[in-house]
């Protein structure tokens, strides 16, 4: 599958996203904007883009690291000071988030490659939180998708919900580095701001399911579960863009 490295910067610091798609990708698709894991990214979750494009989407994922991050080879402890930085600095969220997508939308449709009217995001882990605070911030989504989310809540109490897409949230019942309680205030916020949405739970599942490098306690790559998370994405999106009339 194709790779684009697309340079940008904000505010004086420099960043690298990616565009990802199909081998055969004979016209322009609908545009999945993803926020990868604390890894940021890597050639594990680029590996990850390449399974959510597959030959439907047009990957656009953002880096809210910097270049020269190198998350793979990071421990477990650095990569969590690292993802709380940004988790804690609602700003830099935003901002960075949203300098990443219309950098890399802009690249991809300069060369043909997306549908811009269909446009959806997914986050992986804590890439979760950072896609749900920009959504919550009124960007122009159809669809916001997050597996095993490790932020789902507002990091300053309060914040308006302005998500204007549907909602489709896979977690695991048994994921400890989100229980129960914090989804459960997710889906009232979303109730409470008339969000279309809708979370599978996957029972017994822990943390990181669709991580293929996560084999630490409770966090644990499955296969299965992997697998029906991305069926259940591209239902939903399926869904979600059949009432969209394609670009032309």
């Amino acid at each position: 599958m194709p790779e684009i490295r697309i340079p940008y910067e904000h505010d004086g610091r420099r960043f690298e996203g990616v565009i990802v798609h199909g081998d055969n990708l004979q016209a322009p698709r609908p545009v999945l904007f993803v926020q990868p894991d604390w890894k940021g990214v890597c050639s594990h979750t680029i590996a990850q883009a390449h399974e959510a494009a597959g030959d439907g989407y047009v990957v656009l994922m953002a880096d809210m690291y910097g270049v020269d991050y190198q998350g793979e080879t990071r421990t477990r402890e650095q990569l969590a000071t690292g993802m709380r930085a940004i988790h804690r600095d609602l700003a830099f969220t935003r901002a960075c988030g949203g300098k990443a997508y219309e950098v890399l939308l802009a690249a991809a449709r300069s060369r043909g490659l997306v549908d811009a009217s269909r446009v959806a995001a997914l986050g992986y882990c804590a890439g979760g939180g950072f896609v749900l605070e920009q959504a919550r911030a009124g960007l122009d989504w159809q669809a916001v998708v997050v597996f095993h989310v490790t932020n789902p809540n507002p990091v300053v109490a309060g914040t308006p919900c302005d998500i204007r897409g549907r909602v489709l949230a896979v977690h695991g019942s048994a994921d400890p580095v989100t229980p129960k309680a914090m989804m459960d205030a997710f889906e009232a916020e979303l109730t409470a701001a008339k969000v279309d949405w809708q979370v599978t739970t996957f029972g017994g599942a822990v943390h990181s399911f669709c991580d293929p490098t996560a084999n630490f306690g409770p966090s644990q790559y499955d296969e299965k579960l992997c697998r029906q998370s991305y069926r259940l994405m591209r239902d939903f999106l399926g869904e979600t863009f059949a009432a969209v009339k394609p670009a032309q």
